[in-house]
């Protein structure tokens, strides 16, 4: 792998586990009202089109992270509908 590979994968981890906090959060409290769901549609809709970008382009690290992002910001949007 290059380094520009490593660096791509890397970010992306780091941007793709921020989320785990929230999600576990949510679930732990059952509770997600402070959650905004403009914000999970909007933030989701720009995830999956960096997907999509990323799919275009084979970048792999941009798939990778962006597709786990995306299922995560789905369970948290699935946790605030299920603990309205």
């Amino acid at each position: 792998m290059d380094f520009i590979t490593i660096l791509g994968l890397l970010a992306g981890a780091l941007t793709t586990i921020a989320f785990l906090p929230q999600m576990f959060q949510i679930w732990r409290t059952k509770s997600a009202k402070d959650v905004s769901y403009v914000m999970l549609i909007v933030f989701m809709s720009g995830l999956f089109l960096w997907l999509v970008y990323g799919i275009i382009l084979g970048a792999f690290p941009v798939i990778l992270a962006n597709g786990v992002t995306l299922c995560f910001n789905l369970i948290i949007l699935w946790l605030k509908i299920k603990y309205r």
